[in-house]
């Protein structure tokens, strides 16, 4: 089955048949959510709730725990528990012989009817659910991953085959799925989760504005990066010398096209520039290559947010900004899902996940900077949005509607696999 037979036979009134036979007689849904990779990024923690709030909103009789990754940490949790104040999280593995490795897990494995992977960039815990298929026999889907690139495992293939869908949130992995013959009888699309994620830290986001003289609608954010993340600054990981050598070699060329981007926005325009991170070590990089690099007529109108912030506060801020644009892909995700403007750059080595800006109708909004024409049209890009924030934000909604639409789809299709 793929989407256009899909589509072809589902009805609005299919659909909401679907939904509503997602509960079983005498009891709701049970469902495992393996999710939650990594708390150093907020893209990567807004995964987890983004797919929470899905499921709240199109299959609100089922019951969700949280499988978490170890690092998880009480901060996160708090936050989680802000927005979802009963979800239960248990951490944990499964043994060689399918003992869990502690009581909670062992009795979420029991409990659950289904077990759903989480977005990420690949089957990030393909180990867990070939243990969970394995050991639990109980069905499992993926829900929106990239898949073929450098972070993909070479022993995902057998939980790939067993899995009752794999929903990929590029069009690209999709593509490589279905030459390479996977046996799920469902592979097809799906926004990543993070469009979903709905957190807010209100009074944090007012309080940081006010503080630096930003107006709610009169700046943009603007998020740089390496080609590689420098992990090793804050991990206690080597320090690889490859990829570092790498990031200096193209760092000042990757950077060129947001620091014009920037003064083109500050001279042509009223708004400002706020510099933000969406993982732990970008606040480094947007001092150096953005910040300290400003000429002196534009420094007084750009911000550099110095500290690291998490998900709600983050994404209240980008609610009251004009718009975002950089070299991340989940900061951008999470504004569309709320019809916030974001222009995506990326690079090779970012994988193909940004194939998902052409799916829901946001092509001239990506540019690939290893092509230096793509490069250049940047700065006229961010200015065009600046310049016209209604046109943009009609564009930006009108992506939204159509990223909605798949979310609406691709959760029938968890609500029959749990009748």
């Amino acid at each position: 089955m793929n989407r256009r037979i899909f589509l072809a036979s589902a009805s609005a009134a299919a659909l909401v048949t679907a939904l509503r036979a997602a509960t079983p007689a005498g009891r709701a849904p049970r469902i495992l959510l393996r999710s939650s990779w990594q708390v150093v990024n907020i893209g990567d923690i807004a995964h987890t709730p983004g797919v929470l709030a899905l499921i709240e909103k199109y299959l609100p009789t089922a019951e969700v725990h949280l499988w978490a990754s170890a690092d998880l940490t009480e901060e996160v949790m708090a936050m989680e528990h802000r927005r979802f104040p009963q979800l239960q999280i248990v951490k944990g593995t499964i043994g060689a012989k399918g003992q869990a490795s502690n009581p909670a897990l062992a009795d979420a494995l029991a409990w659950t009817d289904f077990l759903l992977h989480g977005s990420g960039p690949s089957l990030v815990a393909a180990k867990d659910v070939a243990a969970f298929a394995k050991h639990v026999g109980k069905p499992y889907g993926v829900y929106g991953i990239t898949h073929g690139s450098f972070l993909s495992a070479g022993d995902d293939r057998a939980v790939m085959d067993g899995a009752r869908f794999i929903f990929f949130r590029d069009e690209l992995s999709l593509q490589l799925a279905r030459t390479q013959n996977i046996k799920s009888p469902l592979l097809d699309f799906a926004p990543d989760g993070a469009f979903a994620c709905d957190l807010a830290n209100d009074s944090a986001a007012d309080a940081f504005l006010a503080a630096h003289d930003l107006a709610p609608g009169q700046f943009l954010c603007c998020i740089p990066r390496l080609r590689y993340t420098p992990y090793w600054l804050i991990r206690n990981t080597p320090k690889d010398e490859k990829r570092h050598a790498h990031n200096e070699a193209k760092k000042a060329a990757d950077h060129a096209p947001l620091l014009a981007a920037i003064n083109a926005v500050v001279r042509e325009t009223k708004l400002k520039i706020l510099l933000c991170p969406e993982d732990k070590t970008q606040m480094a990089v947007g001092k150096e290559m953005l910040y300290d690099q400003l000429p002196s007529d534009v420094k007084p109108r750009v911000v550099w947010r110095e500290t690291f912030w998490l998900t709600d506060e983050a994404l209240s801020t980008y609610r009251r900004s004009a718009g975002l644009f950089g070299h991340e892909m989940h900061s951008p995700i999470m504004c569309i899902g709320q019809g916030i403007p974001a222009i995506v750059c990326r690079w090779a080595e970012q994988t193909t996940k940004g194939d998902m800006w052409r799916t829901i109708g946001l092509g001239d909004w990506l540019f690939d900077l290893d092509q230096p024409e793509q490069a250049q049209r940047v700065p006229a890009a961010v200015l065009a949005l600046a310049k016209d924030p209604a046109a943009a934000h009609a564009k930006a909604e009108k992506a939204r509607a159509v990223v909605e639409r798949y979310q609406r789809e691709t959760m029938a299709v968890l609500a029959r696999e749990l009748t």
